[in-house]
C-alpha cells in the first residue's frame, strides 16, 4: 500500500510539473490590431455610486468562457489593481478581478468615495489573456 500511495504521489507531482508550462500553450492567439477598452466612463470622470461600466472591443468577438472560437474572448475587469498580473496564467476570479464569463458587454459596480483605478483584460475560453495579450489602457474614476 505504502509503494501505490509513494507511486501516486509522485506520478501526482510529475503531472503537475508538468502541465505548469502547458498553460502558456494555452494562450490563444489575437489580432495585433485587436483593441479593448472602457468606453463609459471615461478617464478622470467622476460618478456616482453604483455606476455602469461599459466595456469596448475591436478586431475580435465575444463568447463565453469555456466556448474555444478562434479570436474570441471575454472580459475581465480590474479593480484597483496596481500593475497587471503574470498574463501567461489563468486570470483569477476575486474581489479585485472581475469576471464576465457569459460575454457581459457592462456592469454596475458599488465603489466607495474616492479615486478607482479600472482597467480591462481580454481573457479566452480558459480565462488566460491572449498572445498578444488584449489590454486596454487604465482609466481612473472619481466617485463621490
Amino acid at each position: 500500500m505504502k509503494k501505490i500511495l509513494c507511486l501516486l504521489s509522485l506520478l501526482i507531482s510529475f503531472w503537475g510539473t508538468w502541465s505548469l508550462p502547458a498553460q502558456a500553450a494555452d494562450r490563444s492567439p489575437a489580432p495585433a490590431n485587436a483593441q479593448v477598452y472602457i468606453i463609459s466612463p471615461v478617464d478622470g470622470q467622476t460618478v456616482s455610486s453604483p455606476f455602469t461600466v461599459q466595456f469596448g472591443l475591436k478586431n475580435m468577438g465575444i463568447a463565453p468562457s469555456g466556448v474555444d472560437v478562434e479570436y474570441t474572448g471575454h472580459h475581465h475587469l480590474l479593480v484597483d489593481v496596481p500593475e497587471l498580473p503574470d498574463l501567461t496564467d489563468p486570470l483569477a476570479s476575486t474581489s479585485q478581478i472581475l469576471h464576465f464569463g457569459a460575454g457581459q458587454t457592462e456592469t454596475t459596480l458599488t465603489l466607495t468615495p474616492g479615486d478607482h483605478r479600472l482597467q480591462l483584460v481580454l481573457g479566452n475560453y480558459l480565462h488566460i489573456p491572449h498572445n498578444p495579450s488584449v489590454v486596454s489602457e487604465p482609466i481612473v474614476v472619481s466617485v463621490e
